[in-house]
């Protein structure tokens, strides 16, 4: 390497930021790049597995590989942004007491301490809160990988709330539009709130016209499911238009996400007919294990976690019965709904379709664009999830999949979205979402 790269930053890279997002290194512009050999025994020992840690930790390597072939990692290797990528079998000369040396994660920090005790600028860039404290304790600077972060408190809602009580609800009521100079993004709606007691009025933003439309009554129910509120309105309005490729619905337990984006899907492919079939999955996080380790067939694997799903298709079937349909039993055997682990959607090409993708927040930025990037022509996708109850150890409201698609599409043509706001499932479940 040149002697000015004494003068550069270094960033040693922990395994699960690879597996959290697998080009992670190329975030790193204009620096040192270091992946420590237990990095790369790790990965090994991961690429076996059939889940998305396996594929990311496959596709980890294959990305290292094509560097290993432009030079020594052991020396450095030039990146495209400018950094130097290197591989390092470095150790201190003298372990921390207490620190057991036999742990890999702690082998992984040793190595970022040696190159501080060298003099270095470094920093330790790992998803692991309790490896970046071990890291703080031993002097190390260690940072999350938050390049896939956005700010949770400040995301795209969907929604803007108006005081409609100085005449402009009035105004829209008698003409169905009003002009509308603020800027909103495509596909965004507009509450009016009146006096108390007045009915709230939802209006839809159309950028071609500079008008927000008032939305009409004539909706009713869809597969017999009527909004109770009017974000469950603008969700439907969004889960109903062709148009929209892409749906996201976010909010807290019982708001109604499942329910709705269930109910529409089931009124586009019976009453409708604009897609051949439902796909619905939810991530497999729980539990710890691929699905292959269980008895039975895919969908016998699957029911335990696909539970909820099939709770909410037998509730709207119950409410909205149809011709020699009885069960959501009955729709599978029938083929015209389709579950389906996600660690299978990756390679599919899936035209025609609606597909639902429920508990979505306990999916990695990564994992997100490789199920978004299966669907084929007249496809359309609706994710839904809660950013604040999230399984994965690794993430958390603001670095979610869920979330960081919300931030990168907002104000796409194709796009809708809305967090919903209160809970319709009971009383107790409305206080046990906000109290607990």
């Amino acid at each position: 390497m040149s002697d000015n790269s004494e003068q550069l930053k270094i960033f040693v890279i922990d395994t699960n930021v690879l597996i959290h997002y697998p080009e992670a290194l190329m975030s790193f512009k204009d620096n040192e790049i270091v992946i420590p050999l237990q990095v790369l025994e790790e990965l090994d020992r991961l690429k076996t597995e059939h889940e998305q840690r396996g594929r990311s930790a496959r596709e980890a390597i294959r990305y290292l590989d094509t560097y290993a072939k432009k030079g020594n990692l052991h020396e450095g290797v030039k990146l495209e942004n400018g950094s130097i990528l290197r591989v390092s079998l470095e150790q201190p000369d003298t372990t921390p007491r207490g620190l057991d040396i036999a742990i890999n994660d702690n082998r992984i920090i040793l190595c970022a301490l040696k190159l501080k005790n060298d003099g270095r600028l470094v920093f330790f860039v790992s998803k692991d809160i309790n490896a970046r404290v071990k890291a703080t304790a031993l002097g190390i600077k260690a940072v999350d990988y938050d390049k896939q972060k956005v700010d949770i408190a400040s995301l795209y809602t969907g929604v803007l709330e108006v005081d409609g009580s100085g005449g402009q609800m009035a105004a829209l009521v008698a003409t169905g539009e009003l002009p509308w100079k603020e800027p909103l993004k495509p596909n965004q709606f507009i509450i009016f709130r009146g006096r108390p007691g007045e009915v709230e009025r939802v209006a839809r933003y159309i950028p071609e016209e500079g008008v927000v439309r008032l939305l009409r009554d004539e909706l009713g129910s869809v597969s017999g499911i009527t909004p109770f509120n009017a974000y469950q309105r603008v969700a439907l309005e969004l889960l109903l238009d062709d148009n929209l490729k892409l749906v996201t619905l976010m909010g807290k337990a019982g708001t109604g996400k499942t329910l709705l984006a269930l109910a529409a899907g089931m009124r586009k492919l019976f009453e409708e007919k604009v897609y051949t079939r439902m796909l619905v999955s939810r991530p497999v996080v729980s539990m710890g294990k691929d699905i292959g380790f269980m008895p039975g067939e895919k969908s016998a694997k699957m029911a335990n976690w696909m539970q909820p799903l099939f709770d909410n298709l037998d509730y709207i079937l119950s409410v909205h019965k149809r011709e020699k349909v009885k069960s959501a039993d009955q729709l599978l055997k029938d083929k015209l709904i389709e579950i389906e682990a996600l660690s299978f959607i990756r390679g599919r090409s899936l035209p025609g379709q609606f597909i639902i993708i429920d508990e979505a927040q306990n999916l990695t930025p990564h994992e997100i664009k490789t199920i978004v990037s299966r669907a084929g022509q007249g496809t359309k996708v609706v994710l839904t999830g809660d950013p604040y109850q999230i399984d994965n150890m690794y993430l958390d409201a603001n670095s979610n999949g869920l979330s960081f698609l919300v931030d990168r599409f907002k104000g796409q043509a194709i796009y809708g979205h809305v967090s919903l706001q209160k809970t319709e499932r009971s009383e107790l479940a409305d206080l046990a979402a906000s109290l607990l």
